[in-house]
């Protein structure tokens, strides 16, 4: 178990925390909010301990609810990156993973897959990229895009827990 380095989670304020955790999961408060209002304790000073509670919180929500946080996730490579609309974390996770270094073929390539991914499924593709590079995303876009729609909204939700666990090991 790892202890967060900048802040101790069991002695903050609701506004605090709900501040503090607000964009791990992708422009979603609301995964901040009910994690603080289930209770605080020592224990949610460990990372692991925190993004179970989290991860949970997002596993039993409603599906209404999980669609609008995947949807609130921004394109890999997409216009949003392009234009520099994206989150703080975003930026950072896309740049970790080389995907500002795209070749101009490469781009298309995203560019073309997002809109097929998202025609099919509806949503934009998440990968946690942490550790990749585009060259890996890409191949697990091509293999994922052939998917049903239902191993693409669960691997979607177990990507954007993986993505969360990411941005509070950075805490």
């Amino acid at each position: 178990m790892s202890r967060f380095q900048t802040l101790t989670p069991s002695s903050l304020s609701r506004d605090a925390f709900v501040e503090a955790f607000a964009d791990i999961y992708e422009h979603s408060p609301w995964v901040a909010e009910q994690a603080y209002d289930q209770g605080l304790d020592a224990s949610l000073d460990e990372v692991e301990t925190l993004h179970q509670r989290m991860a949970a919180i997002l596993l039993d929500a409603s599906r209404e609810a999980q669609l609008a946080l995947i949807k609130a996730h921004p394109d890999l490579a997409g216009k949003a990156a392009i234009r520099g609309e994206l989150t703080a974390s975003s930026t950072s996770e896309q740049a970790g993973a080389g995907i500002h270094e795209c070749s101009a073929e490469e781009f298309t390539r995203f560019t073309e897959l997002n809109d097929a991914y998202k025609a099919r499924f509806g949503f934009p593709f998440i990968k946690a990229v942490k550790g990749s590079n585009r060259h890996q995303i890409l191949a697990a876009f091509e293999q994922r895009i052939h998917n049903t729609p239902e191993q693409e909204f669960a691997t979607a939700l177990a990507e954007i827990n993986q993505i969360a666990l990411f941005r509070l090991q950075q805490l």
